[in-house]
């Protein structure tokens, strides 16, 4: 049998961990499609084939209250994140007030992000800069990818000395060859809570649902830990 699962990047890390088990366990193959939230949520609306979905909690409750996911199987997974990295072994820049990440902005080679329109850490960052007062002044220097695990992948592969990402903890911490220099300071940070949920027209709802338990139970709180999920 087949379930299949679309998913803001934020969770990829997180499935990579649960799904092996979850598959090998209920006797299923799990299809996951992983992107910026925008990117899925617009996947979803579409029609695109989905048995589960994982986007943000507001996202979700709305598309629980137009019935097209069941209310009843939204479900949190965790918080997340906005953050800063840099390529492994590189220098860690100072990002812990606005006034030293507003310098280390200004100073970046390179600042990689994931789609400023479509993803919830690249909108954000464009956000942060405004508010800096610095998005003219860094706006040649911004290369943005579809999602942040592409961003954080680039930013390992190709960036020089100077060079950072800021995305999502959860999408640095399972992309190899880039380090958590730390969240965005207080002022300019984001905690983003993701949820997740059967779709109202899953081929098999109570499997599906078992997929949800599986993602946010408490046998699943280490792993999501361990992926950057911040777990009540």
């Amino acid at each position: 049998m087949l379930l299949t699962l679309l998913s803001a990047g934020a969770a990829k890390g997180l499935a990579a961990e649960i799904l092996p088990d979850f598959e090998c366990a209920n006797g299923v193959t799990v299809q996951g499609f992983f992107s910026a939230v925008g990117a899925i949520h617009q996947k979803f609306i579409d029609g695109e084939p989905c048995d589960v979905l994982i986007l943000t909690a507001r996202q979700l409750q709305l598309l629980a209250e137009a019935g097209r996911v069941l209310p009843q199987s939204v479900k949190a997974i965790g918080n997340v994140r906005t953050a800063v990295a840099v390529p492994t072994g590189h220098p860690q820049p100072d990002v812990s007030s606005s006034a030293t990440l507003r310098d280390t902005l200004l100073e970046a080679t390179a600042i990689y992000i994931p789609d400023p329109y479509k993803s919830t850490a690249g909108i954000h960052v464009m956000s942060v800069l405004k508010a800096l007062g610095i998005a003219p002044s860094v706006e040649e220097r911004i290369k943005a990818f579809p999602n942040g695990e592409t961003a954080m992948r680039v930013l390992s592969e190709e960036a020089g000395a100077g060079a950072i990402g800021i995305t999502q903890t959860t999408e640095i911490r399972y992309t190899p060859g880039v380090m958590l220099v730390g969240p965005l300071p207080s002022g300019h940070k984001l905690v983003t809570t993701y949820s997740v949920a059967v779709n109202a027209n899953a081929a098999d709802i109570p499997i599906a649902m078992k997929l949800v338990a599986a993602l946010t139970g408490e046998l699943s709180a280490a792993a999501r830990i361990h992926s950057g999920f911040e777990v009540p």
